[in-house]
């Protein structure tokens, strides 16, 4: 584990799109990066070796599942989460409040935290912002999110602004019970829902109270892009120009063209995985389902710019044979290719702000993404 400080360094930008680098405890991170979500301490269906070789420098883990089981004290016992699950790289781990605003009919929330009951067995448990921290430096994240409420949408703005306002006094509390060491950070979380002099309200309580880096939540809840954009946008443009920033729970890839071009910095979501278990496949021309009858004669790759081991070993016809067989390689291979696929994205997206051409690689990519899928084998 190296000892070097967390560090947040600024390459390049071009308009508010920014090329940086984060250094952790357990190594580099570039941005704009995409973290693929491992919720239970597993990508679903990748060894970690493999979710390394698609690109990914940093995991996302979940503090709420991972409490529950198999605890943060066995994990911690365990030597912690790196080696509990074989990932040397940077972990960053979602506080729970998520996972928490899901529960609507098992948790209850008050002003000292949250009490919920377990989804898995029905026992009973608290969550305060001094727990949330402590369990994540036990599971020994390199980075800390705060537990914050994640306000749901759509919501009256009354019951908006208080959510927002226990989210920055749990913020504030996080703060004094986080354990500052070399290489590890606390991200504060903005919250605020669709309404804009909350969302800047709440940036400002969140840079009086100083954090590492800094998350934009609550958003993709139903809002719709546009929306999501416009917040995303208002945020990156009040947050502070020399620490990180992180949209959660985002999302399609045209998702994360638009929100680099505003300003962010990190995303993570569960589209990618997700999507490959159940047949879709993300390409450079738009989206496929692997179900469809149209692949089952098809030799080609799935996408035949793709440097992935499954559009480089296997054809359409082979992976639409697996899903219509239930077989658990399909899953698998499909998975691969979308990690590829969203870490591919991002080189790309590093490489554009870099060389100062962002604009010509975010109309490139809007163009391909339009044409769709190539045409039927005859």
């Amino acid at each position: 584990m190296s000892e070097a400080r967390f560090h947040f360094e600024l390459l390049a930008d071009d308009g508010a799109a920014r090329r940086g680098r984060l250094a952790t405890a357990h190594g580099l991170i570039d941005t704009p990066a995409f973290m693929p979500v491992g919720t239970a301490a597993t990508v679903k269906g990748l060894r970690p070796e493999q979710v390394a070789e698609t690109g990914a420098q940093i995991l996302l883990a979940n503090t709420y599942h991972l409490m529950l089981r198999p605890g943060a004290e066995r994990v911690a016992a365990l030597g912690g989460l790196h080696r509990f699950m074989n990932w040397p790289g940077p972990i960053l781990t979602d506080s729970g409040g998520y996972q928490v605003l899901s529960l609507a009919d098992l948790r209850q929330i008050a002003e000292d935290g949250v009490t919920f009951k377990s989804h898995i067995d029905g026992s009973r448990h608290a969550l305060t912002p001094e727990r949330a921290v402590e369990i994540q430096d036990l599971l020994d994240a390199d980075i800390t999110m705060v537990l914050d409420e994640c306000t749901p949408y759509p919501v009256e703005r009354d019951t908006a602004a208080r959510s927002m306002e226990r989210s920055m006094r749990w913020a504030e509390r996080c703060k004094a019970a986080f354990r500052a060491r070399p290489g590890y950070a606390l991200f504060g979380i903005v919250q605020g829902s669709v309404v804009p002099d909350l969302r800047l309200a709440s940036v400002a309580a969140l840079t009086d109270i100083g954090f590492d880096g800094y998350a934009i939540g609550g958003l993709a809840v139903g809002e719709g892009q546009e929306i999501m954009l416009e917040m995303a946008a208002l945020c990156c443009e009040a947050l502070p120009k020399d620490k990180p920033r992180y949209l959660m729970g985002v999302g399609k890839p045209a998702d994360l063209v638009a929100a680099v071009r505003r300003g962010v910095d990190m995303f993570d979501c569960v589209l990618p995985t997700r999507s490959g278990r159940t047949a879709q496949a993300f390409t450079q021309r738009g989206t496929l389902n692997l179900r469809n009858a149209r692949h089952q004669g098809d030799p080609r790759p799935i996408d035949p710019d793709c440097a992935c081991p499954t559009c480089r070993d296997y054809a359409r016809a082979y992976v639409h044979h697996l899903f219509r067989c239930d077989e658990m390689l399909g899953p698998i291979l499909l998975t691969t290719h979308n990690l590829h696929y969203y870490q591919a994205l991002m080189a790309a997206l590093r490489a554009a702000i870099a060389e100062g051409r962002l604009d010509n690689m975010a109309d490139d990519f809007a163009r391909m993404q339009g044409e769709g899928d190539l045409p039927p084998v005859d």
